[in-house]
């Protein structure tokens, strides 16, 4: 979604991120209706269910043509704009599976954590031109996701039934009873991209505390248990 703030006029456009010419014609359509671009929001995406053996190259590829390049495209493509403009706001959906990986989920995960590195450099890189960068890392809303944005792997190995098999089945059982108000979470976004000081990163919803809390923790421990194992890999003077 490409905004310009204080316009009360809408143009809709189809776009596949996957296209590069149908970025190009979004971003110009854009900027010939609205003259600039101040928020640039990069939802497009979908889940992928399966095991790291069980998924295609196919699949590989095209869930990371949506899910990571489909939004690097697009930032490339506004940021000349933005910089120009001295502002600008990108948000791009991330996902708690962006900081905390799931079994079941492996290549969906990659794409999110690449996701989540790539915009925390970019954040420091335009920094100095008045654009700024956010992550949303949603849990579970009820949105389409847990339908028909979710994919599954199409070969299946037993060996991984209880891992990949069962996040499946949570899913399905899940659609339409998520905790998450995706009418909540718009204005959530809204309030973050209006403030002064933006968040690089917005968690949105109490699922999504918890577990990236409990992610963090653990990092924090194993840091701290293999501190001295960390320190002692320094030159020393004996060698």
């Amino acid at each position: 979604m490409i905004l310009a703030k204080c316009i009360k006029i809408a143009k809709a456009l189809r776009l596949d991120v996957t296209l590069s010419q149908d970025i190009q014609a979004a971003v110009d359509a854009a900027i010939t209706t609205f003259g600039r671009i101040d928020v640039l929001v990069n939802n497009a995406g979908y889940g992928l269910i399966g095991a790291l053996e069980e998924v295609s190259d196919t699949d590989i590829r095209r869930q990371f043509e949506t899910n990571f390049f489909g939004v690097l495209r697009l930032m490339r493509s506004v940021l000349p704009l933005m910089r120009q403009q001295g502002s600008g706001h990108i948000v791009n959906m991330s996902s708690t599976a962006g900081l905390v990986g799931f079994g079941g989920s492996s290549i969906y995960c990659g794409t999110k954590f690449a996701l989540e590195g790539m915009s925390e450099a970019l954040a420091k890189e335009v920094e100095s031109f008045g654009v700024k960068v956010t992550l949303i890392e949603p849990g579970a809303f009820r949105t389409d996701f847990n339908g028909r944005s979710l994919a599954a792997a199409e070969q299946s190995i037993n060996a991984y039934a209880p891992m990949s098999g069962a996040s499946l089945q949570w899913f399905k059982d899940m659609d339409g009873k998520q905790l998450g108000n995706p009418a909540k979470a718009a204005q959530a976004i809204i309030q973050a991209v209006e403030s002064p000081h933006p968040p690089m990163r917005l968690a949105l919803g109490t699922d999504a505390m918890s577990l990236i809390q409990e992610k963090l923790s653990g990092v924090k421990t194993d840091l701290d248990t293999w501190q001295q194992v960390t320190v002692s890999t320094h030159y020393t003077e004996e060698q």
